[in-house]
């Protein structure tokens, strides 16, 4: 089978049958890769200093995790493509990185390279669960309800991503503050041009324009290149090869190691990457595949297996490469609201992100004010599976609410989900209904409390 022309490829990804066509996943491609660029910046920035107190020489890791951080992601989400032909990107979780930073700043005996192995076993680990069955019988186990309000909860944590990330909503002492909108000496502030991209998307999806949202981040960054707005700067650096990216001489490919993250004292470091990968993933595929349309009748994935097994395989990857915890990413909603429908769409973030480490000037073209709006508007998109949830039912009503709730507050979507199988598991004891409720709830319920009392941070 030939994916060299258009005709093998939209057999290989069953265009016809997907409703989609090549046009259209290149745009989704595009969307997603836009909306989640910013992980080639921000991984290496929380993750440098751990690798610097722990690994020593002249300090300079940022442009080692740069390469693998767009590595790791790239490899990653090509195969989730060619093998789930899923529209599902991957990246190093947000979260996940700050816990493994975290791990080595506390203790001066751990290092970088230890933590490294970690998540290597743990993503071992994962990918036996998924290759025994055990993931199938986790899914089955999830009420209803709760997989009904994954998707609002991510949604609401997606937009709050952009929100915050825009400036239009800050946190001052505790309290989410309007952001300023005010002229700056002369030129408007990012949360001004976030306004302004998001009422160009809107407008451009309720015209329904195809591929509304990358239209729409590409004509916020050409606004924002306006010296009035002064948002969008011009590419700088070299256009080809290493100027732009650092030394590669202090590359972290191999630096794992797997014996010492063995120890007994590890465990709950393993546990904790085990733990809030498998239920992050679960919570992000369920999400972005209910957007798109891909969950069957019975709320089921189809080749469930096969992108668990690919995000798995991501992990260990990436503990390879030098990164912490490859996962599933919500951005990839971006690309699923802007048509994407098959593996072909996450093709296309992986290239886009291959290509990046040629010409990583371009980045520098699309400020974070032109791609906020997109998370926004992907929220909004998130919603509607609101309504199918029972409000007046206060069995459906307090675990969902909680979940949706929970997700974008604590900035976690284990949380959401853990908090939500409590409390329908509470509910339905004090009822007297624990007879319906599978054995599994009651079980990782146990552990979801466990994980809250005893694994901090995450």
């Amino acid at each position: 089978m030939s994916l060299s022309s258009e005709t093998g490829v939209a057999k290989y990804f069953r265009f016809a049958e997907n409703s989609t066509n090549l046009r259209t996943e290149i745009l989704a491609g595009l969307t997603t890769f836009m909306t989640m660029a910013y992980i080639m910046v921000v991984n290496p920035a929380i993750l440098q200093d751990a690798f610097r107190t722990s690994m020593g020489g002249d300090g300079n890791y940022f442009g080692a995790l740069m390469i693998a951080t767009i590595l790791s992601t790239a490899v990653t989400t090509i195969l989730m493509g060619l093998y789930a032909k899923y529209p599902f990107a991957l990246a190093p979780g947000m979260g996940l990185n700050a816990y493994f930073a975290f791990v080595v700043a506390t203790n001066p005996d751990i290092t970088a390279g230890t933590v490294l192995g970690a998540v290597m076993i743990s993503g071992i680990v994962f990918l036996i669960l998924s290759l025994i069955g055990a993931r199938q019988a986790i899914v089955a186990a999830i009420p209803t309800v709760i997989k009904r309000a994954i998707p609002v909860g991510i949604g609401l944590f997606i937009a709050v991503i952009g929100l915050k990330g825009s400036g239009l909503v800050q946190v001052i002492d505790g309290n989410l503050l309007l952001g300023d909108l005010a002229v700056n000496k002369g030129q408007m502030t990012s949360p001004v041009l976030t306004i302004i991209g998001l009422a160009i998307i809107s407008i451009l999806l309720v015209r329904k324009v195809k591929g509304a949202i990358f239209l729409g981040i590409i004509i916020t960054a050409l606004i924002g290149a306006i010296p009035y707005f002064g948002q969008t700067s011009l590419p700088s650096g070299s256009w080809f090869g290493v100027p732009a990216w650092g030394d590669w001489t202090s590359l972290v490919f191999g630096k794992l190691d797997v014996l010492g993250a063995l120890s007994l004292g590890f465990f709950t470091v393993i546990f904790a990457f085990l733990f809030v990968d498998m239920f992050d993933t679960i919570g992000t595929l369920i999400g972005v595949a209910d957007q798109g349309g891909f969950l069957n009748e019975k709320g089921e994935l189809e080749r469930m297996d096969q992108a668990m097994q690919v995000d798995a395989i991501g992990t260990m990857l990436g503990s390879v490469f030098g990164t912490s915890t490859v996962t599933s990413y919500i951005e990839s909603a971006a690309g699923v609201a802007a048509g994407g429908r098959t593996g072909l769409t996450a093709i296309v973030v992986g290239i886009c992100f291959l290509l990046a480490l040629v010409f990583q000037p371009i980045l520098s073209i699309i400020p974070g004010a032109a791609t906020y709006p997109a998370l926004i508007v992907v929220g909004i998109l998130m919603m509607k599976g609101i309504g199918r949830i029972k409000w007046d039912d206060f069995m459906e009503a307090i675990p969902a609410f909680l979940a949706i709730v929970v997700m974008p507050l604590t900035s976690s979507i284990a949380n959401g989900i853990a908090v939500a199988f409590i409390s329908y598991s509470l509910l339905m004891i004090v009822t007297g209904q624990a007879k319906k409720v599978h054995w599994l709830v009651y079980l990782l319920s146990v552990l979801f409390i466990f994980r809250f009392a005893f694994i901090q941070g995450l």
